[in-house]
């Protein structure tokens, strides 16, 4: 009889994984769509294939699926910047990779935009319910400082760097881009979100982080180009 209840367990085990999977999909365009305020269970349900009893035994109340929505959105971010990647390569290279890797997940992932929007407008009372989200940005800023250590020692990134305004700057940068796109390109008489706009939007952003960093204010430029002069010599 064990035996054959395994197989039966298993298949419910995936139809309630895809069930799941089905209704946050659901659920995150309904949030993006109509915000947190305008956002109903009973379309999430009914779009969902599901019935709205089945919807609160799994995610509680619509603030519990939100913020399962929003962590999915912040989590999506933070594996798409690739820390492990980051700390294989030269310092230069990382860190430009870090701005591409936060800049083209932007760019794919157009409801990040628009739910970072949400939060910011409930002054992050939800997000600041969540337990896994904070901590992947303390291995964030784990993996910034230790580019910026090795670039530093290498002699090539600046002595003096806020590592949470370098982050700041990079995300900004993506960010302001994308969530202004559409006033932007009419005050400016410039459709900005074009495969060209965005592959030269990239290069500007990786370019200006790193000249940043790479040119040191004049009281560190002394130090800096004796540390240049010493490896040229080595």
């Amino acid at each position: 009889m064990q035996a054959a209840a395994a197989p039966s367990s298993v298949r419910r085990t995936r139809n309630a994984a895809a069930t799941r999977a089905r209704i946050l999909a659901v659920a995150q365009a309904e949030f993006v769509a109509h915000g947190l305020s305008g956002a109903r269970m009973d379309r999430i349900a009914e779009t969902s294939g599901v019935n709205k009893n089945l919807l609160y035994h799994y995610f509680g109340s619509k603030d519990d699926l939100y913020l399962e929505v929003i962590e999915g959105i912040w989590m999506g971010l933070r594996a798409n910047q690739r820390d492990e990647e980051l700390l294989a390569l030269p310092p230069e290279r990382a860190m430009r990779q870090l701005v591409i890797n936060t800049f083209d997940h932007f760019v794919a992932t157009p409801d990040l935009i628009r739910l970072m929007s949400v939060e910011n407008i409930h002054n992050a009372r939800n997000l600041m319910r969540s337990t896994v989200v904070k901590p992947l940005y303390a291995n964030l800023l784990g993996t910034l400082e230790t580019i910026l250590r090795r670039g530093q020692a290498a002699g090539v990134f600046r002595r003096k760097v806020d590592v949470i305004d370098l982050y700041l700057s990079i995300s900004g940068l993506a960010y302001f881009f994308l969530s202004n796109q559409h006033t932007l390109s009419w005050l400016l008489d410039r459709t900005l979100v074009t495969p060209r706009r965005i592959a030269a939007r990239r290069r500007h952003m990786a370019d200006m982080v790193l000249a940043y960093l790479m040119h040191p204010p004049p009281e560190e430029q002394d130090g800096t180009a004796a540390r240049s002069n010493d490896r040229r010599r080595g």
